[in-house]
């Protein structure tokens, strides 16, 4: 039996996890969060994986852990910066590592139907809109920084993170990027393709957050049958 701990364990996330662990015949020996945090950094027990959806504050015991212990991690923490997110590529020289933002299969297809889409409609016009329920606390979210991606690889087309006042015609090539937050919706992300009389819309629908977890918790399982290494959802799953 794979031995695992939960880093921010006490949100609903935290807890999901932990029930999909034991679920899934994994044995829980531990949860962390804001009130134990500090433990990961000595004395909490050597596991073969930690899965951490806590806040980036974390982050910095979750290596530590994983420093020591040799532990794999799957992160689903967002975020991130970019340091933070160098910091885990580097974890993945000699632990076994996963981030995402969405551990959804669904939404993993929806990055690769975008992608394909928008090579194939190259030069229409493009906006990302999320939705997340009224506690969510970054925006955009991660699963929309990663569409992003997936519509431009390479990062050199303008970004519009909303649009107010006499803003002027729209720039060609511009992103837009939209969040909307209200109620208790679980993640609705939209990928609009807008080309002259005709649009194309991508949409995934996250009715609870279960999904986010099954999903993890199967990366998990995975992560031990791998090599030490970085690596993303699609690629876990799919490859």
């Amino acid at each position: 039996m794979a031995s695992a701990i939960v880093v921010g364990g006490s949100g609903r996330m935290g807890r999901l996890v932990c029930e999909e662990l034991l679920a899934r015949g994994f044995d829980v020996v531990g949860s962390y969060d804001v009130d134990n945090i500090d433990e990961l950094d000595g004395s909490a027990p050597a596991v073969d994986v930690a899965v951490d959806f806590s806040a980036p504050a974390s982050l910095p015991h979750t290596l530590a852990y994983a420093r020591r212990t040799g532990a794999a991690v799957v992160s689903g923490t967002t975020g991130l910066s970019e340091d933070q997110l160098g910091e885990l590529r580097a974890l993945g020289e000699k632990n076994r590592v996963i981030w995402a933002s969405n551990y959804s299969l669904g939404v993993a297809a929806l990055r690769r139907a975008t992608a394909m889409v928008a090579r194939t409609l190259d030069g229409w016009d493009v906006e990302i809109v999320e939705t997340h329920h009224n506690q969510k606390v970054d925006a955009p979210s991660g699963t929309a920084k990663a569409l992003l991606v997936a519509v431009d690889p390479t990062g050199e087309r303008p970004v519009v993170g909303g649009r107010e006042g006499i803003v002027g015609a729209r720039v060609p090539g511009e992103i837009g990027m939209h969040a909307v937050r209200g109620g208790t919706v679980a993640g609705t992300h939209e990928v609009h393709f807008f080309g002259t009389d005709e649009e194309v819309c991508l949409t995934h629908r996250a009715t609870s957050r279960q999904i986010f977890v099954t999903g993890a918790v199967a990366a998990a399982a995975r992560l031990l049958t791998r090599e030490p290494g970085f690596y993303d959802f699609d690629t876990l799953m799919f490859d």
